[in-house]
């Protein structure tokens, strides 16, 4: 959720901060932020009701009607950590574990420790990246092997049933085309051994990848044969959600395909500091139905128990309004939510303080939650480790402890 969602909006109640609205915040508001607005430090209840749903009895807020139907499957986590205090440090951290150097994205390291599973695809597909804060790095193998790197399908736009991907269908026979890559393959194969210049290894697989997606992808891109129920279930054909409908059913389908790790970003649409009300509305109602129909349809297909649904975004939003009606930046503690994949459902770990401000119990830090990513997919993250410049190189570098406490 490209921007910030606000958790004090979302999914972590305080009524504390609901009955101090207007009120003046009773400590120090975190460094860096916009000083008027810290000067002040005039809290702002959220706008909108809370409800407590599911036998588990977790608060969502009326923003997301749909998945708080799923609260059972949900694992929220409400003290989580980031550094950066920007958007550029923060979604880098967040996608690669680094605020500020060049590191390989986590999709990157699963395909580099598990690989696929499904030969005629990549092992790692970014859909619909954001350009902005990091591009590519987000979604880089930085010093991993080329091959690491997401294949990316749309940009900051809308997923039309096939039409974005006529690149994908052969221009001549297949046989043809075979021989054109052996001819081109053996070039690359002695340029490789002449100059032993890495990347180009990478063109080589790159390369063998393309063609034998050529033959597979296009039946796992196009969504037409979708049923009509599954499409509408993902909102599709509405036009609110249908974007993102088309993004996250599309996750399910290379997930069933065998592709290990999908990432799905909505544009930086989420960053509020005016028209919180105008701007989170809009953005929870193109989500929103969309999120509910992938977890319904992974748990009615039977694969929410092996596929790890990770939400969120680069960091929350403050307690403390910011202009007349917008909020700012908050890394100190926020919100996000893990279902399937061996996470406890209908559950809520850690804390924030009364106002959603600092996260003072069961404090998650990104490094912390990169380690549980990895030790759900049964991966130790101090193992998983990449030699580069004469030094060990790992996701959550020389931290990160798995949170036990949601291990189902």
């Amino acid at each position: 959720m490209h921007g910030g969602p606000s958790h004090v909006d979302t999914f972590d109640y305080k009524p504390e901060l609901q009955k101090r609205d207007g009120e003046r915040l009773p400590f120090a508001p975190a460094k860096n932020l916009d000083p008027t607005a810290t000067k002040q430090a005039k809290l702002m209840g959220s706008p909108w009701e809370f409800k407590q749903y599911g036998q588990s009895g977790l608060w969502v807020s009326e923003l997301f009607p749909e998945v708080a139907k799923m609260a059972d499957d949900l694992c929220v986590i409400r003290s989580v950590q980031s550094k950066g205090q920007s958007h550029g440090q923060a979604v880098c951290m967040l996608h690669t574990g680094s605020d500020n150097f060049v590191r390989p994205s986590v999709g990157s390291w699963v395909s580099y420790g598990l690989g696929t599973d499904n030969q005629d695809l990549p092992g790692f597909v970014s859909i619909s990246p954001p350009a902005s804060h990091g591009g590519p790095r987000n979604y880089g193998p930085a010093f991993l092997p080329a091959a690491h790197q997401a294949t990316t399908i749309g940009r900051n736009g809308k997923l039309e049933d096939g039409a974005n991907f006529d690149f994908l269908k052969p221009k001549s026979p297949r046989d043809v085309q075979f021989a054109k890559l052996e001819f081109l393959q053996r070039m690359n194969r002695g340029h490789l051994e002449k100059t032993q210049y890495a990347p180009v290894e990478g063109m080589i697989e790159s390369m063998e990848m393309a063609f034998r997606m050529q033959a597979s992808a296009p039946d796992v891109i196009d969504t037409m044969n979708e049923p009509d129920h599954i499409r509408e279930l993902y909102g599709i054909g509405t036009e609110e959600t249908d974007t993102f409908g088309r993004q996250c059913l599309l996750a399910r389908r290379f997930a069933e395909s065998g592709v290990r790790y999908l990432q799905v970003s909505t544009p930086n649409v989420w960053d509020q500091h005016g028209n919180l009300v105008k701007g989170h509305e809009k953005n929870s109602l193109a989500v929103d139905k969309p999120i509910a129909g992938l977890l319904t349809d992974l748990k009615q297909r039977g694969m929410l128990e092996d596929t790890l649904v990770v939400w969120g975004g680069e960091f929350g939003r403050t307690p403390i309004v910011q202009g007349s009606n917008g909020r700012d930046h908050n890394p100190q503690g926020f919100t996000m939510w893990m279902a399937g994949g061996g996470v406890k459902g209908g559950y809520a770990h850690g804390e924030t303080d009364e106002f959603g401000y600092y996260a003072v119990k069961d404090k998650v830090h990104m490094h912390d939650l990169h380690a549980t990513m990895l030790h759900l997919m049964g991966i130790d993250h101090e193992r998983l480790t990449y030699r580069y410049a004469g030094r060990d190189f790992r996701l959550t570098d020389v931290y990160g402890e798995v949170v036990k406490g949601i291990l189902a």
